[in-house]
């Protein structure tokens, strides 16, 4: 397959990129600054762009998505606009666009996060925008087919701890391969408007 890969650089979208090319599948990685194309996929404008000079797809794959984290009580309006922009709004625009490019049984895998289940601490912001992400999932999915829509929803990965940890106090970490395996799945599976939740 030919799969085009959103946040190919970072802990997670590494680790996918991995596990699909291991499979066999062409994967074009995509990141804000680097990467086989450069594109912010905040901008509906770059998606376009995006779309256009990739050519024809068989899946998009998104493994990165911004979220801003502090108390309730000092997050502002725009602290939610922009978290809202970079995890939820982002991922719908690839899908909104995405099923005129990408093959009549191609697929969508957006990723989402423990903490619309499970929300801590300072995690207000994140936690709307996953359960908006799982919700549009659901959704989607009965409008897109034969086209398919997944989330994969983890937990805190063990390669993150050294960032993240202290948000995700007593909640248990999984390998970073555990979650690409996850995107895997959703790629090379037959299910649609599925949760995936790696925890």
């Amino acid at each position: 397959m030919r799969i085009l890969l959103v946040g190919a650089g970072g802990t997670l979208g590494g680790a996918v990129r991995r596990a699909l090319a291991e499979r066999g599948h062409e994967v074009i990685g995509v990141g804000r600054s680097g990467g086989d194309v450069k594109a912010d996929v905040t901008d509906p404008e770059a998606v376009a762009r995006l779309y256009a000079s990739t050519g024809r797809l068989d899946a998009v794959a998104v493994a990165a998505g911004d979220a801003v984290f502090g108390p309730l009580a000092d997050l502002t309006a725009e602290d939610f606009a922009a978290t809202f922009r970079g995890k939820a709004l982002s991922q719908i625009e690839l899908v909104r666009q995405g099923t005129r490019h990408i093959a009549p049984t191609g697929s969508f895998t957006l990723v989402s996060g423990i903490l619309a289940e499970e929300p801590i601490a300072s995690g207000a912001a994140a936690s709307a925008v996953n359960g908006a992400v799982d919700a549009f999932v659901r959704a989607a999915s009965i409008e897109i087919a034969p086209q398919r829509v997944n989330a994969v929803s983890p937990t805190v990965v063990e390669e993150s701890l050294p960032a993240y940890g202290p948000f995700f106090r007593g909640m248990e970490a999984v390998p970073v391969s555990r979650v690409a395996t996850a995107y895997v799945r959703s790629v090379e599976g037959a299910q649609t408007g599925r949760v995936y939740r790696v925890h």
